[in-house]
């Protein structure tokens, strides 16, 4: 029954408000949001391993066209071979007629601006983080993309060092050297999982030795000299930013990533099929077709260890095998085959 009065209207007291701070939707929602921000602090954990993964790699400018690039001298014993220039400044004596494939700068425009970029490419490469040390002998050993440092002089004893890039065709390898680096006689630099030699660099503080019959993969940026023994092939390239570079019976297969020709990185690597049989260590000579000259095959041969042949004698004994080879005609008998007789066999 009505009475006739309104009904009063009471206010929230301060105990129903804090117990609808304690409800369990209130509840749920201070955990959805921690939820939240353990979820961007994943994101950004995963981001920055990401970017580690993906940084950049060593940008050679114009010197990225250089097998050989030397400050003082260069010097060559027995038939070497580079795939792509020879530079020297501000030395000017070439010796020992390396067979060079691409073009020649002795203490030219081209090779200055060449050593200039070098500098630049060996600062930067010396100027990145490090992450983690490189050890003082890489026999044996396994490295994942990133910076490795070695205070002092870093060696390659025997056996292999292997470099896998987790499937990242864009892993840059760089190994900071303090002082020199060292390979020991038929050591090895494997590439796996989609590792490429255009993404592998050594930045060496002094000077760099490679042992006889050493494949070696990535490029070396030294400040003093390098020399490369007997047979040493390598996939990549030999740069001295002051002093001299001495070479005995070499290939050097100046390698490019696909998606740059100045080594800025990326994509798959340009090794042609000549190059891949060098770094092998093929036993045998071979040669392969580097170019064309007026609409005819410009040849080059790849020379393995211990062999002197010049690249005259190999061209003729590989034009024999290919004529041999090219032979679509059975040749005729000498003499008209002879009738069967009983009890015998002719054929």
């Amino acid at each position: 029954m009505n009475s006739g009065v309104p009904p009063t209207y009471e206010s929230p007291s301060s105990d129903s408000l804090a117990a609808g701070r304690r409800s369990p939707f209130g509840a749920g929602s201070k955990m959805f949001g921690a939820g939240l921000l353990v979820l961007g602090l994943l994101s950004g954990l995963l981001f920055a391993g990401s970017a580690l993964a993906a940084a950049p790699t060593v940008a050679l400018g114009t010197a990225a066209s250089f097998s050989v690039l030397g400050g003082s001298t260069i010097t060559n014993t027995g038939p070497t071979t580079m795939f792509g220039d020879l530079g020297l400044s501000p030395g000017s004596s070439v010796t020992g007629a390396p067979h060079v494939l691409g073009q020649t700068h002795v203490d030219d425009a081209v090779a200055i601006d060449a050593k200039n970029a070098l500098t630049t490419s060996y600062n930067d490469a010396a100027g990145r983080a490090s992450n983690g040390s490189a050890g003082t002998d890489l026999a044996g050993q396994t490295f994942s993309p990133g910076v490795r440092t070695a205070s002092s002089s870093l060696l390659l004893s025997s056996g292999s060092v292997t470099l896998d890039a987790q499937g990242d065709p864009n892993a840059v390898f760089i190994f900071q050297i303090g002082s020199t680096l060292i390979t020991g006689s038929s050591t090895t630099v494997l590439l796996v999982n989609g590792a490429q030699a255009c993404n592998v660099f050594w930045q060496v503080g002094s000077s760099a030795t490679l042992g006889t019959g050493t494949r070696f993969v990535g490029t070396i940026m030294a400040s003093g000299n390098i020399a490369a023994n007997t047979a040493a092939t390598i996939h990549g390239r030999l740069l001295a930013k002051t002093e001299a570079v001495n070479m005995d019976t070499n290939t050097i297969t100046t390698s490019n990533c696909a998606s740059s020709v100045t080594g800025s990185g990326g994509g798959t690597e340009t090794t042609t099929p000549a190059e891949a049989t060098a770094l092998a260590g093929a036993s045998a000579l071979a040669e392969t077709t580097v170019g064309t000259t007026g609409g005819k095959p410009v040849t080059a041969p790849l020379v393995s260890k211990g062999q002197k042949t010049t690249g005259k004698r190999v061209h003729r004994r590989a034009t024999r095998r290919q004529t041999r080879r090219r032979a679509s005609k059975p040749r005729s008998p000498a003499r008209p085959a002879l009738p069967h007789r009983r009890g015998t066999f002719t054929g």
